[in-house]
């Protein structure tokens, strides 16, 4: 057989067309075997994040507490510095939010059982309160970023399921079908992983999302409804 057919033989094999799907069929089959834990955990950090917003609006002691928060450590200096260019812009909110991802859920979950969770159930209260409407401009800017909101708190909610996976997983191996901790370890590990990867993608839409419409549309709309 000539070099070239064999070459294109193995481009076409099977197994390399299979693992796309994998990469997309497997975070779905881990999110229906557990469902119920998967709404639960969606109802946490939507949840959390609206009555932040909530709180902000009834108490705006709250917000301004908030946005002077991120005056002084530099957040806000950040954002209006890459503003003007959306890729780069978008390109930061990417790395912020995995890196967020990491510290806040993954790793402290790697450590103790469940931390992740509890840890970042206290960053979505935190956020909520940052995007509270508390202007007119906000308000505006909120009509677009909520999309954003839904993109990437879908993606911190399934790192945060991944955690719980792992910490069921750990504390009660016979869960995963497993006889020791460690083995329970292992495999909540992977689920992890595999719902990590799931993050990708939305990470990488939100943050693209989030840049442009910040930089484009907010802009627009500010005109037209103000």
């Amino acid at each position: 057989m000539p070099r070239k057919a064999i070459a294109k033989k193995r481009l076409i094999h099977p197994n390399h067309a299979a693992r796309p799907i994998r990469l997309l069929r497997k975070p779905f089959q881990i999110i229906r075997a557990n469902f119920r834990a998967y709404l639960i955990i969606n109802a946490i950090v939507y949840g959390l994040v609206f009555t932040g917003m909530v709180a902000a609006m009834v108490f705006p002691d709250l917000g301004a507490a908030q946005a002077a928060t991120l005056e002084d450590n530099g957040t806000a200096d950040l954002v209006r510095s890459l503003f003007n260019n959306p890729w780069l812009f978008s390109t930061t909110i990417l790395g912020v939010n995995v890196m967020t991802g990491a510290l806040w859920i993954v790793l402290p979950s790697l450590i103790v059982p469940f931390t992740g969770i509890a840890l970042f159930a206290y960053k979505t209260f935190t956020l909520g309160l940052a995007m509270a409407p508390s202007t007119e401009t906000m308000a505006v800017a909120l009509i677009p970023h909520s999309l954003t909101i839904l993109i990437e708190l879908q993606a911190y909610a399934l790192l945060m399921f991944g955690a719980y996976i792992l910490g069921r997983s750990w504390v009660r191996p016979s869960t995963i079908g497993t006889r020791n901790h460690r083995q329970g370890y292992v495999r909540g590990l992977k689920q992890l992983g595999w719902l990590s990867l799931a993050t990708l993608p939305l990470f990488i839409i939100g943050a693209i999302w989030e840049a442009f419409s910040l930089r484009y549309l907010v802009p627009l709309l500010t005109q037209w409804l103000l």
